[in-house]
Formats: structure tokens, sequence, C-alpha cells
């Protein structure tokens, strides 16, 4: 399936960073591809590496943790959900592990993620709220938009794929 997916980011806020995608499937195929861990092995690494764990206990407070092989070393995620709407929107929290595997609390990221319906299929809102402006720089690397359309690109291709 080629894919057309378009991509904005802008930075609304010192501390916010808002990424939106234009997504050619509906709402409810593209939560279950945030959602489910099958399906989110598909793309959260995009090209850059490989996939190694993808653990989500879809409820408030649950946890979840996601990390990836690149060039021999594991880079990995961990969080909790504050919120969940079914099929609508996510709330949770984001920290980077370090390559020794210790959470950087510090660090801690907000994450709402919508899923709204619109007629070609889902607008996908990323609002990413970092604790400082410094943080949230560090996070806006040049490339940054470009890795972002290449998962929401696999993220929209594992949503569109038969159950």
């Amino acid at each position: 399936m080629a894919t057309d997916t378009r991509l904005t980011m802008t930075l609304p806020g010192d501390d916010q960073i808002l990424v939106t995608a234009e997504l050619a499937v509906p709402p409810h195929r593209a939560y279950r591809a945030w959602t489910a861990p099958d399906l989110v092995r598909r793309w959260w690494a995009g090209r850059a590496g490989r996939t190694t764990d993808v653990h989500i206990d879809l409820r408030v407070g649950g946890r979840w943790r996601y990390a990836m092989a690149v060039e021999g070393d594991e880079i990995a995620f961990h969080g909790y959900f504050r919120e969940i709407v079914p099929g609508e929107r996510i709330v949770s929290t984001e920290v980077f592990e370090d390559p020794a595997g210790y959470p950087r609390a510090e660090e801690e990221l907000v994450n709402t993620v919508t899923f709204t319906g619109t007629a070609a299929g889902t607008l996908l809102t990323l609002l990413v709220r970092a604790r400082t402006r410094a943080q949230r720089d560090r996070i806006v690397a040049p490339d940054l938009v470009d890795e972002l359309r290449e998962r929401m690109e696999l993220l929209e291709r594992a949503a569109a794929a038969p159950p």
C-alpha cells in the first residue's frame, strides 16, 4: 500500500511539541496500531533499528515499555498510562532509559495522543509536554520530522493490514 502521510510538527509552547499526522485509516484501526503490541512492533523503531521489546498494560496506572536495538545498543523508553478513552485519547508519561537501563525520572515527558475521525481517515495528534524548554529543545532534532513521518507511514500500514 502506498502511503501519503501528511505530518506537521510545531512548537506551540516553550515546553511543548505538537505533531499531527493525517492517516488513511479509520480511528479505531489507528488506535489499535498504537496500542496492540504486535502492531507496535511493526512501526515503533521505524527503519532506524529493530524493535526488541513491547510491553503494554493498557489501563490507567498500567505500565508500558518499548525497546529497540540500534547498532548493537538498546534504546528503551517506558511510562505509565494516566488517562485512556478507548479509541479516542491516551495520556501517558514517557521516560528514556539510559544504556545501563536506569531511568531518568527527572526527564519525564507527558504525551497526549488523540485519534479524530476525518473524511479521509484519522487525524492523529500527539502533544508532548516536556518539563523545560531545554528538555524540549534536546528532543527536537533536525531529522525528527522525517523520523516521525516514517514511523507514521509504518503505523498506517500496520493499521491497514488485515486483522
